[in-house]
């Protein structure tokens, strides 16, 4: 009996005592991933999911209607073709030629690193839209190309440069070459320099030290840049649609077709279903091969997942070959600028590096002195100063009800994105849990799913519960883009937290949730602000959800934007774009800043 007593005063005890373990096992990280992966289910799962089950299923039960239309005319198989070819070459030529870029800034330390890194960050973060436009005033009929071929006597009249494969491939390389380069660099900067600097000492050349040492060190971040790049690429829309003509129609300009003219919801769903097939391909090929923890940067230092047998040695020959020909080449120089020991580069690649900044960069500034000519017209060189162009948009009640609503929902965004994805991020850095990787992917789910698709997906979700033409409709759709980055982000501040100063904390009585108020998130708040930055950026700077969400209704600044200039181009879009360019940069200036100061905290 008395044993009996005490098994039974004992069990509740044991009970209480693992009621903590248990909450730290399972209840913590539940209640932290919750309201990211409720969101994800709700806006993103569950509308795409709708979307692509209309593509075979209508009022009579299942169907392949659609798949039947949709491969029965080549002109859908043709569109897909030309969208691969497009967004191929533009991974190939934003990787190729940001490469160098990316390299020269892993280099550097201190003030010139950040002096770089800030061009780049400004190109990524200016619109879409205004770069597009740049180049539609680039290559025009009386565009600043024409006009200094003209001057130099090189034509005797304006080339058609415009509506061409040519033209889209340079304004979407333009568009996404940030992109690359910051992927690159992020695992770039993780690559030991000993390695090279052993290579060296050992008697390796300069060019073999870097195809057989350095290259294969960097090439998940070339990987990373590459998906990254190829993903956007094939959901692109905007520049193809200003730049190119009837023979490059891209997928996505089916998919918009299909859903605000025709209104067929089924086909619709079809072209979705496609071009999700395709990109996924992608993903798995990415993630067998490389691995997807690449994409935040981590893990750089292992390179890629090794091949086997002959295909190992085939690429173990190829980079040789490479390293003993660019050995080569400089040898044939009769004055070569050689890397010194301080880890300075040669003046060749400062030279690239140089070229490829103004092509980033050029293009936005050149709207600054449109937006002051005083003609009516977008030709170079601009005639006389005026600020009417200024005043007609301050006047302008479409105007300033797009940049208010922006801004509300941009904060908004930033916020909500700021609340899910930091908890997440720790769960990701610190938790220690089995199945990180696959909590990872789901994170980049917003990623790997093409704009477009969640976008219509979206549409179809918020004209059932009528959030159509609603602020909290464009929120909630813009934190599911967002929140992806403000996760890498907090985890790329996180992995350079020293937890050393919260278990000194601890060591000295403090509960978990005070050492969380008063010593990490004090020490990770440039980063949080930064991370906040961020958002409202992306958010600021969306079009292709708010071109569905908003039903017409009421607009974004990128919807405003995007309705005027393709109904009219005039310098009133050319002040738009220099006070959108404006804006960014200081948002850039404050979050670099804010960055910074978080990494060296």
């Amino acid at each position: 009996m008395k044993l009996t007593a005490l098994t039974a005063h004992a069990e509740p005890a044991a009970r209480e005592r693992s009621r903590p373990a248990r909450w730290r096992k399972w209840g913590k990280p539940v209640a932290m991933s919750a309201p990211l992966v409720t969101l994800l289910l709700v806006m993103l799962v569950y509308p795409v999911g709708q979307l692509l089950l209309l593509s075979f299923h209508d009022r009579t039960g299942l169907t392949l209607n659609e798949y039947r239309r949709l491969f029965a005319s080549p002109v859908y198989v043709d569109v897909l073709l030309i969208t691969l070819k497009i967004s191929l070459l533009t991974t190939l030529f934003s990787v190729l030629i940001g490469y160098p870029v990316a390299y020269l800034i892993s280099t550097l330390g201190g003030a010139r690193k950040n002096r770089l890194l800030f061009w780049v960050l400004l190109s990524f973060w200016t619109s879409f839209l205004v770069r597009t436009f740049a180049w539609v005033v680039l290559l025009g009929h009386n565009g600043v190309i024409n006009w200094a071929l003209m001057k130099l006597g090189i034509i005797h009249e304006p080339l058609n440069l415009l509506y061409s494969l040519g033209a889209v491939i340079v304004g979407m390389v333009h568009a996404l070459m940030p992109l690359a380069i910051l992927t690159m660099l992020s695992v770039m900067e993780n690559v030991d320099r000993r390695l090279t600097s052993a290579a060296a000492t050992l008697g390796a050349r300069p060019g073999t030290v870097f195809w057989k040492v350095y290259f294969p060190l960097s090439l998940p971040g070339v990987s990373a840049g590459a998906l990254m790049v190829f993903v956007t690429a094939i959901g692109f829309f905007i520049t193809p649609a200003l730049l190119g003509g009837r023979h490059e129609t891209m997928i996505t300009q089916l998919i918009i077709d299909q859903v605000m003219q025709a209104l067929n919801w089924g086909f619709a769903g079809a072209i979705s279903l496609l071009l999700l097939v395709v990109v996924l391909c992608v993903f798995l090929i990415y993630d067998r091969m490389v691995g997807l923890s690449t994409m935040t940067g981590s893990g750089a230092s292992h390179g890629p997942r090794q091949g086997r047998g002959a295909l190992r040695k085939a690429g173990g020959a190829v980079l040789a070959g490479l390293g003993h020909a660019t050995d080569f080449v400089l040898a044939s120089l009769p004055k070569r600028s050689k890397r010194t020991a301080s880890g300075e580069a040669s003046l060749s690649l400062r030279i690239v590096v140089a070229i490829v900044l103004v092509f980033l960069s050029a293009p936005a500034f050149l709207m600054i002195p449109l937006s002051f000519d005083s003609a009516s017209g977008l030709a170079w060189p601009p005639h006389g100063v005026s600020l009417q162009w200024y005043h007609q948009v301050v006047q302008s009640p479409l105007w300033m009800d797009a940049v208010t609503r922006s801004m509300l929902v941009g904060v908004g965004t930033a916020t909500l994105s700021m609340l899910i994805g930091t908890p997440v991020a720790f769960l990701l850095v610190r938790g220690g849990l089995r199945g990180t990787g696959s909590m990872l992917a789901f994170v980049l789910a917003p990623i790997v799913v093409p704009r477009m698709i969640l976008a219509v997906g979206d549409f179809y979700f918020f004209a059932k519960v009528g959030l159509v033409g609603s602020s909290v409709g464009l929120m909630l759709g813009h934190t599911v883009v967002a929140v992806p980055y403000v996760v890498i982000t907090m985890m790329a501040v996180l992995r350079n937290y020293d937890t050393r100063l919260d278990l000194a904390a601890y060591s000295l009585g403090a509960r978990p949730l005070a050492t969380l108020r008063r010593v990490t998130f004090p020490i990770l708040s440039a980063g949080l602000l930064s991370s906040f930055l961020f958002a409202f950026a992306t958010s600021f700077d969306e079009l292709t959800i708010a071109l569905f969400a908003s039903g017409g209704l009421s607009t974004t600044l990128p919807k405003q934007f995007w309705d005027e200039i393709t109904m009219e181009i005039s310098p009133v879009i050319a002040a738009v774009s220099t006070c959108i360019f404006v804006f960014v940069a200081v948002l850039i200036t404050v979050a670099d800043r804010l960055r910074r100061r978080s990494l060296a905290s």
